[in-house]
């Protein structure tokens, strides 16, 4: 239950963050992408401080054990960059151009009843669902070869 209060918590917060930063505006995060016209710098200052509050964080998190609600820490500890990495990252980046939104900003956008995100999330959601088809397919076809 505590769990699900600070999830809840976070995520509420994380929502606010992205409607006063202007994230969830997909033409506020196209002006920012358009560098080659009337670049909008806005959101980069958005990032840079969410990348500061990240390295800081991540700093103190690889320190401890368990979290301030008492939970085991799981903090990333891959490094390796691969082909999937990078396809995924090309995926993410075109579908976030042609949008002008990323999975957060387009799920508060979606609360807000915006149709582009109701399309965009419908896509993503579809999306997910043809990766796990196919990762599942993949694990079975190893299976039947061992």
């Amino acid at each position: 239950m505590k769990s699900a209060v600070a999830s809840l918590f976070a995520g509420l917060l994380f929502g606010f963050g992205l409607i006063v930063s202007g994230m969830a505006n997909p033409e506020k995060v196209l002006g920012f992408l358009d560098i080659a016209g009337l670049w909008d710098p806005s959101l980069a200052f958005v990032m840079g401080g969410a990348v500061i509050v990240g390295l800081v964080t991540f700093t103190f998190a690889r320190k401890r054990t368990l979290s301030f609600l008492g939970f085991d820490m799981k903090v990333p500890g891959h490094t390796h960059i691969d082909k999937r990495l990078i396809v995924g990252g090309l995926l993410f980046g075109i579908g976030w151009g042609i949008a002008g939104f990323c999975p957060g900003p387009g799920l508060v956008a979606l609360g807000a009843g915006e149709v582009k995100a109701m399309v965009f999330v419908a896509s993503m959601v579809a999306g997910m669902g043809i990766f796990e088809i196919l990762e599942r397919r993949k694990a079975a076809f190893r299976f039947a070869e061992h």
